[in-house]
């Protein structure tokens, strides 16, 4: 996935990009410098992990009663990308990650375990934190997204906040790819945008936000940044028929309405439900 090595320089805010696999900084252990104060309302909820991007996310009908979840791509949890059909499910883990608040000020929030991730199909991972969204609430005043539970829809407007560069993107839905091919991972029902979201690297996990409202139609993950044929960093296209199409500097997002057919009544993971399309 397309993520940059940056070279932070203690004393100016200017990033070099270069091309690797990871990010290369930690964007937890330097100091955040909000550049997009005017969106700042748009950020709350916003989630910054060291490598990536994120979102405190809630489903439709779930309680606030329940340890809360962010969302993010299965290619950032560290350690290696996962394999082409690889699932991971309840893995215990900590790791320590933070919020955005409507004014930009970030609060710690530590995940206890990843609920879900893969690379395949789609490339979203949900972590499980160790507070409620009650609890969160009380403390920081931060209320979570409302993922979609269908299908986004073309010409949408959309956000693409970053909590890793503290920045928005904004742009609309081009259109829909059948199978995104990007060195061996294979993501289907793609969600390509309309040149405006440029996405870079540590924007992977960023939230696709419907513009006008707090609601998660999709999650950012890639783009191709050179030209290249379905290389890593380079996806391509391939529609119904087998034809690949290349779109140099084309950014691309995953669907995540998919989590609702694997839920139970009580909002758990239940991968054995018949509603269920996700990876198992």
């Amino acid at each position: 996935m397309k993520l940059f090595f940056v070279l932070f320089l203690a004393l100016t805010t200017q990033a070099y990009a270069f091309k690797l696999p990871v990010g290369s900084f930690d964007a937890l252990a330097v100091k955040s410098n909000p550049i997009d104060l005017e969106n700042a309302p748009l950020f709350e909820g916003i989630v910054k992990l060291s490598n990536c991007s994120g979102s405190l996310v809630i489903f439709e009908g779930m309680s606030t009663a329940k340890k809360a979840l962010v969302l993010t791509n299965g290619h950032c949890l560290g350690g290696g990308f996962l394999k082409p059909n690889e699932v991971v499910v309840n893995r215990p883990l900590s790791r320590s990650m933070r919020v955005y608040d409507d004014k930009m000020k970030l609060h710690p929030i530590r995940a206890t375990k990843i609920v879900y991730a893969t690379m395949t199909n789609t490339d979203a991972a949900l972590y499980e934190l160790d507070a409620s969204y009650d609890q969160i609430l009380t403390q920081t005043k931060i209320r979570p997204l409302l993922m979609a539970d269908t299908r986004p829809l073309e010409n949408t407007a959309i956000n693409i906040p970053s909590g890793y560069w503290d920045r928005n993107w904004s742009c609309q839905i081009d259109g829909f790819v059948h199978r995104l091919l990007e060195a061996n991972w294979v993501f289907t029902d793609s969600i390509r945008y309309m040149p405006g979201c440029d996405t870079i690297g540590g924007t992977s996990g960023s939230p696709i936000v419907e513009s006008g409202t707090r609601t998660v139609i999709g999650i950012n993950n890639t783009s191709n940044e050179s030209g290249g044929r379905c290389t890593m960093n380079n996806p391509c296209e391939q529609d119904e028929a087998g034809r690949v199409v290349v779109i140099a500097k084309r950014s691309y997002g995953q669907q995540t309405y998919q989590f609702y057919g694997c839920m139970n009544e009580t909002f758990d993971l239940d991968l054995t439900l018949s509603s269920c399309t996700l990876p198992k």
